[in-house]
């Protein structure tokens, strides 16, 4: 018996160190600091800040910012009401979601999952996304040497009280590459490069453009 007790008083402190490697906060800024682990890390009202080469599992916020630090990892990436911004070379196991918030991936930074948004700007500089990017009302902007793969949707509202008018910009930039279809269920203004390759297109008429920029 006092040989269980003992054993179990050895594990109890394993199982502490386990729980307490998730972050969750309120009315503040969760942070984990540059080359450390840490488990889910959460907020609200607050942001979320993963250091360079710092490695997590979930990291969320609700009203406030997410941001994934150079060379960092991250399984999943969302917030609401608030930006996403991917460093130099970080890395997204799965899905990146901002509802009411832009997201940007700086170069050479990978999405292994979807991405997407409501509303706000999505811009991509030489960067990777495995599983689509999808909109309702943000401008697209999948920047020179970008890789997409799955496709871009950008879908109608199906907000009661009606949808944004303003058409969103898609822009396909030099030497990118979008496969799979490229799709669009409202009006857009669709600008590609002619030096990029994309998949079939639905629901938009192609404005191809020379340069960096159209």
């Amino acid at each position: 018996m006092r040989r269980m007790l003992f054993a179990l008083l050895l594990i109890l402190p394993l199982l502490t160190a386990a729980s307490d490697n998730d972050i969750d906060k309120i009315n503040g800024a969760a942070r984990v600091e540059a080359g450390q682990h840490a488990g889910d890390v959460s907020t609200v009202n607050g942001a979320v800040e993963i250091g360079a080469g710092a490695i997590v599992k979930e990291a969320q916020t609700v009203n406030g910012a997410v941001t994934l630090g150079e060379r960092a990892q991250a399984a999943e990436l969302s917030t609401v009401n608030g930006a996403i911004h991917l460093g130099t070379d970080s890395k997204v196991n799965g899905d990146v979601d901002a509802t009411n918030g832009s997201v940007e991936l700086a170069r050479g930074a990978d999405i292994g999952g979807k991405l997407s948004n409501v509303n706000g700007a999505i811009t991509l500089d030489a960067a990777h996304v495995a599983g689509g990017i999808e909109t309702v009302a943000g401008d697209i902007t999948v920047g020179a040497g970008s890789q997409v793969e799955g496709g871009i949707l950008v879908d109608k509202s199906s907000s009661w009280f009606g949808g944004n008018d303003r058409k969103p910009t898609v822009v396909i930039g030099p030497h990118a590459v979008v496969k799979g279809t490229l799709e669009f269920r409202r009006d857009v203004v669709l600008k590609v490069s002619d030096s990029a390759q994309i998949g079939p297109v639905k629901g938009a008429t192609v404005q191809t453009f020379s340069g960096a920029t159209p």
